[in-house]
């Protein structure tokens, strides 16, 4: 299988300050963790509002159909499910492989980021790249469940920024 040699090359790069660092980033993304707390702040600050709905509203689609249903359904096994002789540097989780929530929940909360605010987007985007990568390092994901994540978080943030302004729209016939 094509995936598990990738992943397996990935296994020969590793070294202490790489780990680290993909630990790092591998664990801001755990339970969506850094895209909640930057949709909270988000929703705090007056400026940034409207984007922290459209973030709020795509991290909702998003976990609902990656955690609620699609890993369900398809139930992929993990790589370090399949092959236990990797030496793994997190603890193996429980949940099916496809598609990743870390990523998932990074991309839905980038696109509408990218969308109102392109430089604190395009930040955003690097960390949810990092957050993806490291799920591969790690050897908990494949990339096919990598790629299915940013599709799945892409198409949540796009339908978030469409609902919310289709609710900005009617409200503002409302007002007329």
């Amino acid at each position: 299988m094509m995936e598990l040699r990738f992943l397996h090359f990935l296994q020969s790069l590793h070294q202490p300050f790489l780990d680290a660092i993909m630990l790092l980033f591998s664990k801001l993304g755990d339970a969506g963790f850094i895209w909640i707390v930057l949709t909270v702040l988000f929703l705090c600050i007056p400026r940034y509002r409207k984007c922290g709905c459209m973030m709020a509203v795509a991290l909702v689609l998003e976990a609902t159909l990656c955690n609620g249903i699609l890993k369900n359904v398809i139930a992929r096994q993990r790589p370090c499910w399949i092959d236990s002789s990797v030496t793994m540097l997190v603890k193996v989780p429980k949940d099916f492989s496809f598609p990743s929530g870390h990523t998932s929940a990074a991309f839905a909360t980038v696109i509408p980021m990218l969308y109102m605010h392109r430089k604190e987007g395009i930040a955003a985007l690097v960390v949810a790249i990092l957050v993806a990568f490291s799920r591969m390092y790690l050897f908990v994901h494949f990339p096919t469940d990598i790629l299915g994540g940013m599709l799945l978080g892409i198409a949540a943030g796009i339908v978030s920024i469409m609902m919310i302004q289709k609710i900005e729209q009617k409200r503002k016939k409302q007002i007329l």
